[in-house]
C-alpha cells in the first residue's frame, strides 16, 4: 500500500480526521446487511461534509502558488461554495462566489453562511453548469489584470488536486475497517461532480481493494458522469502514477429523479427512515438519494446476507433549513 504517495502533496488541515465510522445498528437489523456509515458529515469545518478534504489540498495548492484570490462557482445553495468561501478567509485570501440563480430577498441555508463567512458574492442569472464556469472564468481574467493573483476552483472543487482528498478519504476507511475488525467489498456514495468517485477510486487502486465503489449518480446522465469520472480519475492518478480501469467506475442513476435537485419520493422516505432509527440528518439533493439506493439494493437482495457496506455520508445536511 503506498500511502507515502499522498503524503508529499501539501495540505492544509481543514477538517477534523478521521471521521467517524460507525454501524447503523436499526437499519442493518430492518435490513439484514450490516450497514457502516462514514461520516464526512461530520468533517467538523464551516457546517461539514466531503468537501472540507478536497479543499485541505486546494487551499494548500493555492497558498503555494501564491494566490490571494480564490473563486468558486456554483449553485446558490451550493455546499461546496459555502465550504470554499470558509477555507478561503481562514487562510486569509479574497474568496469570489459566482452562484447560479437570482439573487434572493432574503438568504437561507448554504447562501446565508456564505455571506457570513465573509465571500462577495456575484450571481448569474442561469443554472448551467458551463455558463457558471464560464463567468468564472471571466471574474478570474478581470482581477487579473488588476494585478490578483487568482486560484480558481470548478464546480464542487472537481480537479485532480482536490480529489486527492478522497484518495486519502480511501486509505482512512480501510483503517477504519481494520480498527472495528471488519472487511468491506462494497461502498455507496453520492456522485455529482465527479471528484469524490474519482478519488476513492484512486484509494482502490493505491491499496489494491478488490472490492466495488458504487456512485449513485444525483446529476447529469449516466454516460456524462461516467466519462467525467473516469477522466478526472485517470488525471488524479497520473499524480500518483497508478493507472486507471474504466471497470471500477460503477455509476447507478436509478435514484436521481427527473433531474439533478429534484425531490423524489424515495428520497424523502429515505431521509425519515435515517432520521427516525438513526438520528442521521440527510438531504434531498444528495445522501437522501444515494441512501434510497442504498436501501432499495438491500431490499432487493443485492447484497450478500450479513454482509458488510459502508454509506459514506458526504453531508449536504444545511440544505434541510433553506
Amino acid at each position: 500500500m503506498n500511502r507515502e504517495s499522498i503524503k508529499k502533496f501539501p495540505t492544509v488541515s481543514l477538517s477534523l480526521l478521521p471521521t467517524p465510522l460507525h454501524k447503523l445498528e436499526n437499519i442493518s437489523r430492518e435490513t439484514g446487511v450490516n450497514i457502516y456509515c462514514k461520516r464526512d458529515d461530520l468533517s467538523g469545518f464551516a457546517f461539514g461534509g466531503n468537501k472540507t478534504r478536497k479543499l485541505d489540498f486546494l487551499i494548500a495548492d493555492a497558498i503555494s502558488k501564491k494566490a490571494n484570490t480564490l473563486i468558486a462557482v456554483g449553485a446558490i445553495q451550493s455546499n461546496f461554495c459555502r465550504m470554499a468561501a470558509a477555507a478561503g478567509k481562514v487562510s486569509g485570501l479574497d474568496v469570489h462566489l459566482v452562484l447560479g440563480g437570482e439573487k434572493p430577498d432574503k438568504p437561507t441555508g448554504n447562501l446565508l453562511l456564505s455571506y457570513l463567512f465573509g465571500a462577495n458574492i456575484h450571481f448569474v442569472d442561469s443554472n448551467d453548469w458551463n455558463i457558471l464556469e464560464r463567468e468564472g472564468k471571466q471574474l478570474a481574467e478581470i482581477f487579473k489584470t488588476q494585478g490578483k493573483n487568482v486560484y480558481r476552483l470548478p464546480i464542487g472543487g472537481s480537479t485532480p488536486i482536490g480529489a486527492l482528498g478522497y484518495a486519502a478519504a480511501f486509505i482512512e476507511i480501510l483503517d477504519d475497517c481494520n480498527r472495528l475488525g471488519i472487511t468491506t467489498n462494497t461502498i455507496i456514495h453520492t456522485s455529482s461532480s465527479s471528484g469524490t468517485q474519482a478519488g476513492l477510486i484512486v484509494g482502490k487502486k493505491l491499496t489494491g481493494w478488490q472490492g466495488k465503489i458504487i456512485g449513485m449518480g444525483v446529476a447529469k446522465t449516466e454516460k456524462q458522469l461516467s466519462k467525467e469520472v473516469f477522466d478526472l480519475a485517470h488525471d488524479t492518478g497520473k499524480l500518483l502514477h497508478v493507472s486507471i480501469d474504466k471497470r471500477d467506475v460503477i455509476l447507478d442513476n436509478s435514484y436521481m429523479g427527473s433531474a439533478y435537485g429534484v425531490r423524489t419520493a424515495a428520497c424523502e422516505s429515505a431521509i425519515k427512515s435515517f432520521a427516525e432509527k438513526e438520528g442521521i440528518v440527510l438531504d434531498n439533493v444528495y445522501t437522501g438519494k444515494a441512501a434510497a439506493g442504498l436501501l432499495d439494493y438491500a431490499k432487493r437482495g443485492l447484497f450478500s446476507p450479513n454482509e458488510n457496506v459502508i454509506f459514506i455520508h458526504t453531508g449536504g445536511t444545511v440544505e434541510i433549513f433553506e
